[in-house]
């Protein structure tokens, strides 16, 4: 078994961003994990009012690339949620709790979470130290783009 980052889950520290990756290192404010080092985006998109974590997911190890920047906004373990349209499409979407899921599905009468459970989430939420919360320079960017795989 892999073995996963304890701060933000991951099992790979450059895995992120996922979709163009120099554009969203360059322009957007990076979750800089404190323990190994992976950048995960934590900007607020003003078009949708929503953060990189508000967004759907094709798959619960995607969601969890993202799931620590959702803890540490809310200063608390968030969970992620298996949804379900009407035409059976399956989607990942990370919430605060139970109330915000509900409040989603009343909004949005085609998507129906069966489980009502998250899927995954962090028993505790925990500070960790080295955590910053900032845009990479231009040296970091490189850095972290030649470390890629």
């Amino acid at each position: 078994m892999e073995k996963r980052c304890i701060e933000c889950y991951s099992v790979d520290n450059r895995i992120t961003p996922l979709l163009k990756p120099l554009e969203c290192l360059e322009n957007h404010t990076q979750y800089i994990c404190g323990t190994c080092g992976r950048c995960i985006c934590i900007e607020h998109d003003p078009v949708r009012g929503l953060q990189r974590w508000n967004f759907p997911f094709k798959s619960v190890e995607i969601a969890k690339l993202y799931l620590r920047t959702a803890d540490f906004t809310n200063k608390k373990p968030c969970g992620i949620y298996e949804i379900k349209s009407e035409t059976g499409r399956i989607s990942y979407k990370i919430f605060e709790d139970n109330k915000a899921l509900e409040f989603y599905l009343k909004k949005n009468k085609d998507k129906v979470c069966e489980k009502m459970q998250p899927v995954f989430h962090a028993e505790e939420y925990f500070e960790y130290k080295n955590t910053q919360v900032r845009k990479l320079s231009p040296d970091e960017i490189k850095k972290y783009m030649s470390e890629r795989k």
